[in-house]
């Protein structure tokens, strides 16, 4: 029987062979007019993606947030992963405090029996409608010692074995979830907090970032790999990622005025404060403003594309993954 603690430390990341190729770009459909329509219509929609060199798509996670708006990662996974057999999906990020963890552990191994190894899950605390948390039973203060507990009894799960946990939130005893998923699905931790940092270095097998700049991201990445260095773990295998708004358009300030929109419709405050993180422009601006978080260590980048239509946002997007490999490219020469 699997004790908790005495796995965590030394749980190997999952090697991930399409993240080791050079930098990915994955696109979040819920961006997508298209994304609402009718089955065939998701479908080809979706086609269309894969078609423009798209790496992964995303989802997002929301129980009730702000005016009620949200949906569920897993789900939403799901039916992407069924929608589709090319391309693997990136939830992005999935707010584990809020659910119990032994039911999260049955749908990730469910998903791996029907799509082995094309999951990724990213996981938060959540906190930008502190509402969401607390309709959800959960007190605001507790939700990063709640991640805690949730990820260490996910990781105890994910071989197969009996595992038993004793916690401040959550109590079980010889809890087994079968079959494990094979290979293990990769566990992103997000945030910017220094606990969520620690929580990325022992416990996660990346990171994924947000409102950081380039110098931000790096040092960030620089002290996962001291943590995890202590710990016995390898942070060599770790991929980090970043989420990114960015809006397209054949100017700076056309592409401005969609970005600007969606997000203050979806964050339900001004863009201001998130402009100096979402970058808009043609390919080549957003590319540019890209390039040095590449440089910092990302190695894959999550994009929510505002534009004027779904047509001009894959094609913004697949040519912006053009442009990113030829950097990611430069800087793997550099460092030979």
């Amino acid at each position: 029987m699997a004790e908790v603690g005495s796995l965590v430390a030394n749980h190997p990341a999952p090697a991930n062979a399409s993240s080791m190729a050079g930098v990915r770009i994955g696109l979040f459909p819920a961006a997508l007019d298209q994304h609402n329509g009718g089955p065939e219509q998701r479908r080809a929609m979706l086609g269309r993606v894969a078609e423009a060199g798209v790496d992964h798509l995303c989802v997002g996670d929301h129980v009730s947030f702000f005016v009620g708006a949200g949906s569920d990662g897993l789900i939403t996974a799901s039916s992407l992963l069924g929608a589709q057999s090319e391309l693997p999906v990136y939830v992005g990020l999935y707010l584990l405090p809020l659910r119990h963890p032994i039911p999260v552990a049955r749908q990730l191994a469910t998903i791996a029996q029907l799509a082995p190894g094309r999951l990724t899950l990213g996981v938060g605390i959540g906190g930008e409608d502190p509402h969401e948390l607390e309709v959800c039973g959960v007190e605001v203060k507790t939700r990063g010692r709640r991640m805690d507990e949730c990820l260490r009894i996910l990781r105890s799960l994910a071989d197969g074995t009996p595992s038993s946990f004793d916690g401040e939130f959550f109590s079980l005893k010889d809890a087994l979830i079968v079959p494990a998923p094979s290979p293990p699905i990769p566990l992103i931790v997000g945030g910017r907090s220094d606990a969520a940092i620690r929580r990325a270095a022992t416990l996660g097998d990346g990171w994924l970032g947000i409102w950081v700049s380039p110098r931000r991201y790096a040092a960030v990445r620089d002290q996962i790999a001291g943590k995890a260095a202590e710990c016995g773990r390898d942070a060599s295998r770790f991929e980090h990622a970043l989420n990114v708004w960015c809006g397209f358009a054949t100017t700076c300030e056309a592409a401005r005025e969609p970005l600007a929109a969606a997000m203050q419709a979806f964050y339900q405050m001004p863009f201001e404060p998130f402009e100096r993180y979402s970058p808009h422009g043609t390919p080549a601006d957003v590319a540019d403003f890209l390039s040095p978080y590449i440089e910092a260590g990302c190695s894959a980048f999550n994009l929510i594309p505002c534009t004027r239509d779904d047509e001009s946002a894959i094609a913004a997007v697949g040519e912006l993954r053009t442009l990113l490999a030829a950097s990611a490219a430069r800087v793997t020469t550099q460092r030979v």
